[in-house]
């Protein structure tokens, strides 16, 4: 028999989750000695205020969105934010060409993309929006390109291409502070 919820339920699943919300989810360590830790609940607020995003930026179930970014924390964010909305989560490894990038941008028909800025490996900083830029520009220029929005995760903080209109920063979009459509 089911039972009506009531908020002594609520207090006590609280009380079972909040131990979880607060224990270490994702260890991330990255060049050149960058260590970020996320624990549930802030891996799970995160994803949440992504999905938030991508929704204001027309992202329904079912649409897909191109991830293009190295292996950080806000991969796995997008990941979990698909799956809140359904939307389907199409990787774009950073370590294809241009050429590559330009027929698997127009394969995956996403409506966003989300980039970094850049990324260390090897220990040296390559470039990632570059060649996102690059090939976008080649397949708009080859014709039937969807309208797409582009996030921008700042992981080196240098200075970058901006296409306004099309590019948004990441921290911007999950504070709800960017300018969406």
């Amino acid at each position: 028999m089911l039972r009506p919820v009531t908020s002594e339920h609520v207090d006590d699943a609280r009380e079972v989750q909040e131990p979880e919300a607060s224990r270490i989810a994702l260890t991330w360590t990255g060049e050149p000695g960058r260590q970020e830790e996320l624990t549930h609940g802030m891996l799970l607020d995160q994803a949440a205020r992504a999905a938030a995003a991508l929704t204001r930026l027309g992202v329904r179930a079912g649409d897909r969105v191109a991830v293009h970014l190295p292996l950080v924390p806000e991969s796995v964010i997008a990941t979990l934010a698909c799956g809140r909305l359904d939307a389907i989560r199409t990787t774009l490894p950073v370590s294809l060409t241009v050429p590559e990038l330009v027929a698997r941008t127009r394969e995956s028909d996403a409506r966003v993309l989300i980039t970094a800025d850049a990324a260390f490996w090897d220990g040296a900083v390559r470039p990632v929006k570059a060649l996102l830029d690059h090939a976008l520009a080649r397949g708009a220029a080859a014709g039937g390109v969807p309208e797409r929005r582009v996030l921008v995760v700042n992981r080196c903080s240098r200075p970058v291409s901006w296409k306004p209109g099309r590019d948004l920063w990441w921290h911007e979009a999950l504070d709800g502070s960017a300018g969406t459509r």
